[in-house]
C-alpha cells in the first residue's frame, strides 16, 4: 500500500492554518483591543507583549497558502478566484497593521495617534475578512470542471458577514486573555473584565453558527446527525460549555494568569474541530475531496521533502522565541 500523499498534505495544511489562527489570532486581537484602550502607556505595553514574536506568527499563513498551491492546485485556483476580493482586503489590513506596528515606535509619543488608528483599523479589516472568507468557504463554491463558475460577490452573504463579526470576537478574546497572562496591575484587571464579557459573546457566536450552519446546508445537517458520524460530533457542544465555564471561573481567580489564555485556545480548537468534522474530507465544499483536488504525485512528493525540512525549523525557532520572551511585560520594557 502506497503513501497517501494528499492525506499527508491535508494534515499539514490543516495544522498550518490552525497554528496561524492560534498564534496570529492573539496579536490581531491586541490590535482590536486598541479600540477600547485609551491610555498611551497601556497601548505601548500591549504592543510590547507581542513585539518579539508577531512577525514569526504570520509564517504559518505563508505555509498554508504555499502548501495549498503545491498540493491542491485545483482548490487554490477556485478559492482565489471565488474570494479574491476578501483576500485582497485581508492582505491590505495585514499590511496596514504591519507598517503601523513598526512606524509607531519610531515617531514621538505625541504623534502616535495616526499609527494607533492604522494598527487597530488594519487588525479589524484583516480579522473581519478572514472571517468572511471562512463563512464563504462554509457556504461552498460553484465549481464546474475544476473551475469556479460563480459571481464576483458570491462570497458576500449574511452568514459570511456574521462569521466575520464572530471572528472579531474570537480574536479579541484571544488578545485579552493573552494580556491577562502577560501583564499585571490595572491593565490585567481590565482585561479580565473584558475577557469575561467576550467569553459570553463568543459562546453566543458559536451557538448561532452551530444552529445556522446545519439549517442552511442539508449536507452538514446529515453529517452532524447521521449515525455513526454523530458520535464524533456529540462531545463538541458539551466540551464547549465546559471550557467556557472553566474560562469564566479562571478569570475570577486573581491567582490564575495563563489558564484563561490556554482555555481560550482550547475553545478555538473545538470550533476548528467542529469545522473539520463538518467537511472532512472535502477541500472544496460541498463535494470536491482532497483526492479530487490533489496535484500530481510527483509534485506532492517533491514539495513534501521541503515541508518536512522546514516545519521542524519553524517549530523550533517559534518555541525558542516564546521561551526567551516568557514571563510578564512591565511598563518601561521595550523591544524596539
Amino acid at each position: 500500500m502506497g503513501i497517501d500523499l494528499p492525506l499527508i498534505w491535508a494534515i499539514i495544511i490543516l495544522f498550518g492554518v490552525m497554528m496561524y489562527v492560534i498564534m496570529d489570532g492573539f496579536d490581531l486581537g491586541i490590535g482590536l483591543l486598541f479600540l477600547v484602550v485609551d491610555p498611551k502607556d497601556d497601548r505601548d505595553l500591549m504592543m510590547n507583549t507581542v513585539a518579539p514574536v508577531w512577525d514569526g506568527n504570520e509564517t504559518w499563513l505563508v505555509l498554508g497558502g504555499a502548501g495549498l498551491l503545491a498540493a491542491f492546485p485545483v482548490a487554490y485556483s477556485v478559492i482565489l478566484s471565488a474570494l479574491y476580493l476578501p483576500l485582497i482586503l485581508m492582505l491590505v489590513g495585514l499590511i496596514f497593521r504591519g507598517v503601523a506596528f513598526e512606524f509607531r515606535f519610531k515617531v514621538p509619543a505625541g504623534k502616535r495617534r495616526v499609527w494607533d488608528k492604522s494598527f487597530a483599523g488594519g487588525s479589524l479589516l484583516a480579522t473581519f475578512f478572514q472571517g468572511v472568507t471562512l463563512g464563504a468557504f462554509i457556504d461552498g463554491f460553484a465549481v464546474q470542471d475544476g473551475n469556479f463558475v460563480g459571481g464576483a460577490f458570491d462570497w458576500l452573504s449574511p452568514f459570511s458577514v456574521f462569521v466575520g463579526l464572530g471572528l472579531i470576537v474570537a480574536y479579541a478574546l484571544l488578545g485579552s486573555t493573552w494580556l491577562v497572562m502577560k501583564t499585571e496591575g490595572a491593565l490585567q484587571a481590565r482585561m479580565r473584565r473584558v475577557s469575561y464579557r467576550l467569553s459570553w459573546a463568543l459562546l453566543a457566536v458559536i451557538v448561532a453558527i452551530s444552529i445556522w450552519t446545519p439549517l442552511a446546508h442539508q449536507a452538514i445537517l446529515d453529517r452532524w446527525f447521521t449515525w455513526p458520524r454523530m458520535i464524533w460530533f456529540a462531545p463538541v457542544p458539551a466540551l464547549v460549555l465546559a471550557v467556557t465555564w472553566g474560562l469564566q471561573t479562571s478569570l475570577g481567580r486573581q491567582s490564575t494568569h495563563a489558564l484563561p489564555f490556554v482555555l481560550t485556545l482550547v475553545l478555538i480548537l473545538l470550533g476548528y474541530s467542529g469545522l473539520g468534522i463538518s467537511f472532512w474530507p472535502n477541500v472544496l465544499p460541498p463535494s470536491i475531496s482532497i483526492w479530487d483536488a490533489a496535484g500530481p504525485p510527483q509534485s506532492l512528493g517533491f514539495a513534501l521533502v521541503g515541508a518536512l525540512l522546514i516545519i521542524p525549523m519553524i517549530l523550533m525557532y517559534t518555541a525558542w522565541s516564546y521561551w526567551v520572551f516568557r514571563g510578564k511585560v512591565r511598563h518601561g520594557e521595550a523591544y524596539h
